[in-house]
């Protein structure tokens, strides 16, 4: 499994996992999707990049960038932001579990930002996730 996916699958596992977030965003709208439109309130776990993390000879150090969007129909951004003060707490609550081929060195919540989407209905949150993730050489 590549680095980016195990990181994946255990941002989704924690934010279904914490009733912080389940509370304003039903679990079941929390997914990775490429459809449209993205469900209201919900989470869509999107783009990542790798890039190798130089540190090492063995090249085992990858630096993961992961995105999550936020959407919820709202006349303001208040919601969106609510959402993502719930999100940043599950994530930054302790060490994510990204697996048996990888260890989290490090993980942090690097930026949010929210936004008006222009159909003018919902507003829009992005979080950008890092995480160091280090293989396990066996």
């Amino acid at each position: 499994m590549s680095a980016d996916l195990a990181v994946q699958i255990a941002i989704r596992a924690r934010l279904v996992a914490t009733s912080a977030v389940t509370d304003l965003v039903p679990a079941t709208s929390i997914l990775d999707r490429n459809a449209t439109p993205a469900p209201r309130p919900g989470i869509v776990l999107g783009e990542s990049q790798v890039v190798d993390e130089g540190s090492s000879v063995d090249r085992t150090r990858e630096r993961v960038f992961h995105t999550i969007h936020l959407w919820k129909t709202e006349p303001s951004r208040e919601g969106v932001k609510e959402i993502s003060a719930a999100v940043r707490a599950a994530l930054r609550s302790e060490r994510l579990e990204i697996g048996p081929d990888y260890h989290c060195a490090d993980w942090r919540v690097s930026s949010t930002r929210t936004m008006s989407d222009p159909d003018g209905e919902s507003s829009h949150g992005v979080i950008v996730v890092e995480v160091l993730a280090v293989e396990v050489v066996a």
